[in-house]
């Protein structure tokens, strides 16, 4: 049975509900596919997280260097300067918790420093040796996210995931991480085919069976534009509310999202169709 709160670094805990949870998107990066240079600067960083908080974002995921397909990658001293401070002042002003999305265990930590209690890793505890470890001294959650180099269509994609990811949960767990303290997040995007994101979606009960809360995050990504043939990822909200509303109903607790008002909503409904199934059984 997954739990229903997740401890964090700051003493609070996450609390899951009948309504999928919303995660708001903080890029403060030049070159991310979506919001790339919108909220490069500390200023327009923290008034648009402030702006996702009013929209009724259950809790902020602060990132400094795009992992967009074929990303630039950024030297941690670099992704600290953009960060830092917006982290730091947002912390200080929102209710809601921060998650720091980075694959550099310096990075975590300082963020962790700043003000976040959450660590959002792209590569699940398995490209930086230290990271969990980082998330342990600091009594910290941590999404663990799948992430492949290469796209396979031969995999059975479903497998691959839970494997990476149950190898993440054992890397945790060697670290002393309570397992109540991590989601998984089986990376839509990193490194699948459509059809595999499409499958991962429609099978996303069969990671929330680990035991761990499950994230979703599509929001504007390829795969929406590749049904809806939407080429701007700004024109993609219509198909990441239907993708994320599909996920939900299949059992994801949280969604990753950079449109939070109209996800706010759709989970809304999502958490009353399930309640009406619940009293029809």
């Amino acid at each position: 049975m997954t739990n229903q709160q997740i401890p964090l670094a700051d003493g609070r805990v996450l609390r899951l509900a009948a309504r999928p949870l919303v995660m708001g998107i903080l890029n403060v990066t030049p070159d991310s596919f979506s919001d790339g240079g919108r909220h490069d600067d500390a200023a327009r960083a923290i008034a648009q997280g402030e702006t996702l908080a009013l929209e009724g974002a259950d809790l902020l995921d602060i990132g400094g260097e795009s992992t967009r397909p074929g990303y630039t990658p950024v030297a941690a001293e670099d992704e600290l300067a953009r960060i830092e401070p917006v982290i730091r002042a947002l912390a200080q002003t929102l209710a809601i918790p921060i998650s720091v999305d980075t694959m550099k265990a310096s990075v975590a930590a300082r963020a962790l420093a700043a003000g976040a209690c959450i660590v959002n890793d792209v590569w699940g505890f398995q490209r930086d040796a230290d990271m969990a470890r980082v998330v342990a001294d600091h009594g910290a959650a941590a999404i663990l996210m799948h992430n492949r180099d290469h796209e396979d269509a031969s995999l059975d994609i479903v497998a691959e995931v839970r494997d990476f990811l149950l190898r993440s949960m054992e890397i945790a767990q060697k670290a002393r991480i309570s397992l109540d303290r991590l989601i998984l997040d089986p990376g839509i995007g990193f490194g699948k085919t459509p059809e595999q994101n499409m499958r991962l979606v429609r099978e996303i009960d069969r990671l929330a069976a680990l035991g761990c809360p499950v994230l979703l995050g599509a929001s504007r990504k390829r795969i929406v534009g590749a049904v809806t043939g939407r080429t701007d990822p700004r024109d993609r909200l219509a198909g990441s509310l239907a993708l994320h509303t599909l996920g939900a109903l299949q059992g994801a607790h949280i969604v990753r999202v950079h449109d939070v008002g109209a996800h706010v909503d759709a989970m809304k409904m999502v958490a009353a169709f399930k309640l009406q199934e619940q009293a029809r059984a």
